[in-house]
């Protein structure tokens, strides 16, 4: 058999169903062991974007999404998506092609050394330079960059080693592990800090975004009388319309919701890491007793230093911890007002109508046509703040945004990857016109997978949020302004349907349209952001929300 057949059929033992990527030289034998494959190769139009699609891949389902790329320029185009893996904790395996190791007669062209350039980006990679270790090397793979934390791998196949004829060989068998369970011991500590508190709170994160943290949090939350608050990452995990979420920490400055963070004796985490949400944010005076509940220890840093952990699967934490409680319940009027507060501040959608429409009557419109199940994908930028801060989400996974790595151009590919696992929901990229050009090509990617899907473009002719910034740190504006295609007549050309919204229209009759009319849907939608200056202020509830009975 030849050693790319057995590359591919391990890829198959591990229940791989794509492969994303750019076809180049050097992986020509791997391609033709997909091409007779079960594994359907998604052909993208840079390899940026199939890091990002197989990262989302693997956000949404935790199996290792794969990505494939050349040597060289192809490789390289890799490394954005897979940092944006590594730091969003997000499993994907990485394969890229590479000179002959044997009888290389190019010399160095588009010669680097990929294996070391992927090393501070990837939890494991490696240089197959042995056919031999392919099955184990693979299995590897997979139980690295699914183990937690998930995050990104590396395999380089040189292209003499895939090409080669070697004795048939089997891949090594899949198994399904289970997280190991916390210690009983440091469960019963935590159930004593929580017991001694008076007004604990939540905060809960990307690492819990998950089904079975969702099922056990709000067992646990309702069982203890415990209110909860989710980072940008961990949007849904609480369904913002329970009575115990406190929604969202959506800017970097004291907002709302941080009110119970400052009122709380204990702050419980679930699935916290310091990459996604600054503690200096809630925790600035170093002062919080703070416990710590993930699959994995704390890193340490300066404003996040717990006084206890418990390491383990964390929704069976939860669990576990419900059953020690039972009987202890917190006051909820307190908390029960703050949210209630907060709720009519940010998610009373009634703004005046204005053309362009300011963020705030996008999020509204926007949460007006998309089911409870449906999934919106946010690239990166100001209306991302915004969407964040005011968007109510009632599932897990349903909000994709990337707040670790932060990378413009992956809100497309998000969408397109959230589209093919789960077919049957709506799906709407929301994207700023400068990171939606960073990898628009690959709406021809979506059109030829058949994909129905809308992208809502929120067009200011610049860099929106670097613009704010610029503003608030006293500069001149200066160097942010560019310009842009025609949107509609630029979706009609890679044979999607493009659609503007003009003056007289409503932004939520448009978007129905959009999904009526099926496919991949472009639309056009300029925004006014002047409201940002909200965004710069510190917000603070009134005297008397946290006053009163249930001091």
């Amino acid at each position: 058999m030849k050693a790319s057949d057995l590359f591919v059929r391990c890829l198959e033992e591990e229940g791989v169903e794509y492969v994303f990527g750019v076809p180049g030289e050097e992986n020509l034998d791997v391609i033709e062991s997909l091409r007779t494959s079960r594994i359907q190769l998604v052909v993208t139009r840079h390899e940026q974007h199939a890091a990002f699609m197989a990262a989302t891949y693997g956000r949404l389902t935790g199996r290792a999404g794969v990505c494939l790329a050349t040597l060289g320029p192809g490789a390289t185009n890799l490394l954005t998506g897979i940092a944006y893996a590594q730091l969003g904790g997000m499993p994907v395996l990485a394969i890229t092609g590479q000179k002959a190791i044997r009888d290389n007669t190019q010399g160095k062209f588009q010669l680097i050394d990929v294996v070391d350039t992927f090393r501070p980006l990837t939890k494991w990679n490696s240089s197959l330079t042995d056919s031999g270790t392919i099955p184990r090397s693979i299995r590897h793979a997979f139980k690295v960059a699914e183990g937690e934390r998930p995050g990104a791998v590396h395999l380089e196949l040189p292209e003499d080693i895939a090409g080669e004829e070697i004795e048939p060989s089997v891949p090594q068998t899949r198994v399904t592990l289970r997280r190991p369970n916390a210690d009983d011991q440091a469960t019963e500590q935590a159930a004593n800090m929580i017991r001694s508190a008076k007004q604990p709170v939540i905060i809960y994160s990307s690492g819990a975004n998950r089904k079975r943290t969702t099922e056990q949090l709000q067992a646990f939350v309702e069982a203890t009388g415990l209110f909860a608050i989710g980072t940008q990452m961990g949007k849904g995990v609480l369904a913002d319309d329970h009575p115990q979420s406190l929604f969202c920490m959506g800017i970097h400055k004291h907002d709302y919701v941080h009110s119970a963070v400052d009122e709380a004796d204990l702050v419980i985490t679930l699935g916290y890491d310091v990459v996604e949400y600054p503690p200096a944010v809630w925790n600035a005076d170093k002062d919080k007793q703070i416990l710590h509940i993930d699959f994995v220890l704390a890193e340490p840093d300066e404003y996040y230093s717990p006084a206890h952990e418990v390491i383990g699967d964390i929704s069976n934490t939860l669990a576990s911890l419900r059953e020690r409680l039972e009987g202890k319940l917190v006051d909820r009027t307190r908390l029960g007002r703050l949210r209630d507060y907060v709720n009519d501040k940010l998610h009373h959608f009634d703004w005046e109508y204005s053309y362009p429409p300011i963020p705030q009557r996008v999020v509204g419109q926007v949460r007006g046509v998309m089911g409870r199940e449906d999934i919106i994908s946010l690239d990166n930028g100001i209306y991302k703040i915004w969407f964040a801060r005011m968007y109510p989400a009632y599932g897990h996974n349903t909000v994709l945004l990337d707040n670790a790595l932060a990378s413009m151009g992956a809100g497309l590919a998000a969408a397109m990857a959230a589209k093919m696992v789960h077919a049957k929901r709506r799906v709407m990229a929301i994207c700023g016109d400068g990171g939606f050009m960073m990898n628009s090509q690959d709406m021809e990617t979506a059109v030829r997978l058949k994909l129905d899907l809308v992208v809502l473009l929120l067009r200011d002719d610049g860099y929106g949020f670097i613009r704010w910034k610029q503003a608030g740190e006293g500069f001149a504006d200066f160097g942010m302004t560019f310009g842009n295609p025609d949107f509609v007549a630029y979706a009609n050309a890679y044979g999607a349907t493009g659609m503007r919204v003009g003056s007289g229209d409503r932004l939520g009759e448009v978007l129905e349209k959009a999904y009526e009319q099926g496919g991949v849907v472009l639309v056009d939608c300029p925004i006014d952001y002047s409201a940002n200056s909200e965004l710069d202020k510190p917000h603070y509830v009134p005297e008397g929300v946290l006053d009163g009975p249930g001091e």
